[in-house]
């Protein structure tokens, strides 16, 4: 049994939710934030485990937003910050997606530093949308020292602009943290591009899914007459990112970005592969010709031939995932999820 504490915000997130439930089968003991108590006694049941509590910090934005949590805390040493709006549906881009990215970074930060000196490292889940536009068609090579050009004036056209401007000024904020206030504590980025695979827990894979895992749940509800959706991009596991966030504590790789992408994909070649594992659902879905999956999976795999992630790979020394096992994956588990 690790003697280890771990804080995770966002607790009640996509991302968040396996790296708690991955720390806890490896021993460690969790403290998250939830924005009320009603969404923390929810965790608790879910994870079933004494080495899991939670601390309600209502907003990300309020002054001193993490600072009472981490007073009653003094047993934690790692703070995973995964707490980020992710919304396209925000009407107020500024308040509703930029001010809270960039604040609530800021908030936790100046809480640690302040309240939580026994704190040695923190990990930040950032995006690809840090590293690179993604409204723009890739040209040059992609690293993990690449960075998004935008401006906060092109972050207010639109919500996918306000969502990676919100990325990248937020990890540009924690970086200058580190520059600026010189706290005791270590810093450590990931950088994922789409996020796919099942739900930590089945009973959270009913209904609407989060944004990306929805992209995969969202199939499931075409009928026969609907267009092959167009969308390809790249894609990684939510469980190695996860892991990925747990490796980056565990070996002290500080002072790092982890650009994380397992390889290009299309929703178009998902659709192909639902309807070929599985075959009751034929009858309810369109069907998709193999020059549709190839058109739109060369897209994605365009896309990643722009990457090179090689630096991530070799530093946190697992395989990442096939496309083909997350979809699996998340169509079994919504499957049985809502039978």
């Amino acid at each position: 049994m690790s003697s280890t504490s771990i804080f995770v915000s966002g607790a009640t997130g996509y991302i968040a939710k396996h790296i708690i439930k991955l720390s806890i089968s490896k021993g460690y003991k969790v403290v998250g934030s939830v924005r009320t108590a009603e969404k923390g006694e929810a965790l608790k049941k879910q994870f079933n485990s004494d080495n899991f509590t939670y601390e309600i910090v209502t907003s990300l934005t309020n002054p001193g937003a993490f600072d009472e949590a981490l007073k009653k805390h003094p047993e934690v040493t790692v703070f995973l910050h995964t707490a980020s709006p992710v919304t396209f549906a925000a009407q107020d881009l500024e308040n509703d997606i930029l001010i809270p990215a960039i604040q609530g970074t800021k908030n936790a930060f100046s809480a640690i530093k302040k309240f939580g000196p026994q704190i040695e490292k923190v990990v930040l889940t950032s995006s690809y949308v840090a590293i690179t536009d993604v409204t723009e068609p890739a040209t040059h090579e992609l690293t993990e020292e690449s960075w998004n050009p935008t401006t906060w004036e092109k972050a207010l056209l639109n919500p996918m602009a306000a969502y990676s401007g919100s990325k990248t000024f937020a990890e540009k904020a924690a970086w200058d943290f580190l520059k600026e206030e010189s706290p005791k504590f270590t810093l450590a980025v990931i950088n994922p591009v789409y996020v796919f695979g099942p739900q930590a827990f089945d009973d959270d894979a009913k209904g609407t899914l989060n944004f990306t895992a929805e992209l995969i749940g969202s199939l499931l509800k075409l009928s026969p007459s609907d267009d092959v959706p167009e969308t390809s991009s790249q894609f990684i596991d939510v469980r190695d990112v996860a892991s990925a966030h747990i490796l980056l504590f565990e070996q002290d790789f500080s002072g790092t970005r982890n650009l994380l992408s397992g390889g290009g994909f299309s929703l178009a070649g998902a659709l192909g592969q639902i309807r070929r594992e599985f075959p009751e659902l034929q009858s309810t879905l369109p069907t998709v010709s193999a020059e549709e999956i190839e058109k739109y999976e060369t897209a994605g795999k365009t896309e990643f031939d722009f990457v090179n992630n090689e630096a991530t790979k070799k530093r946190l020394g697992f395989k990442f995932a096939a496309f083909e096992e997350s979809v699996r994956d998340s169509v079994k588990q919504i499957l049985d999820a809502n039978k």
